[in-house]
């Protein structure tokens, strides 16, 4: 009888591993011998070669004095006494703000055309925007000059305007094609089967979906806008004096490090601000927009 009742005993169901072991032991696939994670250390060495050490070497400049190598907050005290440094610096921003405002009303109906379209070919279009990229970006500024003056445009904030939103477009249009291209077209026809316009589904659906990409756009565009100085040496005069060529005067100089530095760390600080108040405005939006999907 025990015999019997042993033989109809169910048997133990296989342990099945939880889903951190497992993904724990997708992470350690290796491919020909070698750790996926060792494919980030190129990157991880020209990170820190290029950004975290210049980075360090332009703090150590900004809080030391020239003269004596001592710490010092003399260099950011300066900042502060130079007459008329807030307005260039408002300058700065209002210029980079509508670069970026004219990149992304150029842009955003451009990637949208290109999205929806049926061409097999239309890589190669979105390419012809992007081509000037691989040009200097000195022989783009200049070639833009030429044009402006076979215009005759002689105005130096709009000409400065021009070229930068020559030089920066493409970085606005890749991070709006590649969202809008990768958008889910079933939300778009679900909005034309509820009856929505072409303009609501643009409002409604399209823009907020997109949002991450006009995020990028806008960060792209701005941030090196804000802290450029060849394009308003090239395109402009002594009017359009930007908070980057107070930057660039101080570097040529060769007693000019420290201050330079300061004024650096002092830009770093505003765009680091800018960029922190961008992603929460993000955030905010992608919370909502779910909340409704």
């Amino acid at each position: 009888m025990r015999n019997n009742v042993a033989a109809v005993e169910p048997q133990a169901a296989p342990e099945i591993p939880p889903t951190g072991a497992k993904s724990e032991k997708s992470k350690k696939i290796k491919i020909r011998g070698i750790k996926r994670s060792a494919f980030a250390m190129p990157y991880l060495a020209l990170s820190v070669v290029f950004v975290i050490v210049p980075l360090f070497i332009m703090l150590y400049y900004a809080f030391t004095d020239g003269a004596t190598g001592g710490i010092t907050g003399e260099n950011f005290a300066h900042f502060f006494r130079r007459p008329n440094i807030m307005a260039v610096m408002g300058k700065s921003f209002l210029v980079a703000m509508l670069t970026t405002v004219f990149c992304f009303l150029l842009a955003y109906p451009l990637a949208l055309a290109l999205s929806s379209s049926a061409l097999n070919k239309k890589f190669i279009l979105v390419m012809l925007f992007v081509l000037p990229m691989w040009i200097n970006s000195l022989l783009r500024t200049y070639a833009v000059k030429i044009v402006l003056y076979m215009l005759e445009i002689t105005n130096a904030w709009v000409s400065v305007t021009i070229g930068m939103v020559y030089d920066f477009f493409p970085f606005m249009l890749l991070p709006l094609y590649s969202v809008l291209s990768g958008m889910d077209k079933s939300l778009i026809e679900a909005s034309h089967d509820l009856g929505a316009s072409p303009l609501t589904t643009l409002i409604k659906v399209r823009l907020p979906l997109s949002l991450p990409g006009i995020v990028s756009g806008v960060l792209m565009v701005f941030m090196p806008t804000v802290s450029t100085f060849a394009i308003s040496d090239v395109l402009g005069d002594t009017s359009t004096y930007m908070f980057g060529n107070i930057i660039n005067q101080w570097f040529a100089n060769s007693g000019g490090w420290n201050i330079g530095s300061a004024y650096s760390f002092i830009l770093l600080v505003l765009i680091a601000l800018t960029v922190l108040l961008a992603n929460k405005i993000s955030k905010g939006q992608h919370a909502e927009v779910g909340g409704v999907l």
